[in-house]
């Protein structure tokens, strides 16, 4: 399995620092849904603290939890793809601070510095990739199991 990329330490300095003068400091308490599926998609986050668990509702009364995010972590990828809506929702699993980026300045940002943008579409595309990866190999894992016990 590939190692999870970590977005503002994969952009070199001087785009990163680019990058940094679109970002607001954010929290959120224990608890608090950050965002909903099908919302509208236009801001992430880099998660500076705590954990965030990105969940799928599988019925009107239960949400299962796909994946868990930390420090360093990009939380949400819809605002760059249409239809920019969300695919799945997000909770604050611990208090999170984080740095908040709204979509269109840095949309902007890249259509002003393609080399940015570039940048910024390959990492996205590497951190997707491997929580593909990741979550391939929970199923696989999860399938065993089950094969096993039947």
């Amino acid at each position: 399995m590939t190692k999870a990329t970590k977005l503002l330490t994969a952009l070199p300095p001087a785009q990163r620092q680019r990058l940094m003068t679109l970002a607001r400091e954010v929290s959120f308490p224990e608890d608090t849904r950050i965002f909903e599926p099908d919302g509208v998609a236009d801001r992430f986050w880099v998660i500076r603290s705590g954990a965030v668990s990105l969940d799928q509702r599988v019925s009107t009364l239960q949400r299962v939890t796909v994946a868990s995010l930390g420090s360093g972590d990009l939380l949400g990828w819809s605002w760059l793809f249409p239809p920019h809506r969300w695919d799945f929702g997000a909770e604050a699993f611990s208090p999170v601070r984080a740095y908040e980026f709204e979509a269109e300045p840095v949309l902007a940002l890249c259509e002003e510095d393609p080399g940015l943008g570039m940048t910024l579409v390959r990492t996205v595309a590497e951190i997707l990739a491997h929580r593909l990866e990741t979550t391939r190999g929970q199923l696989m894992e999860q399938y065993s199991l089950r094969r096993r016990s039947s």
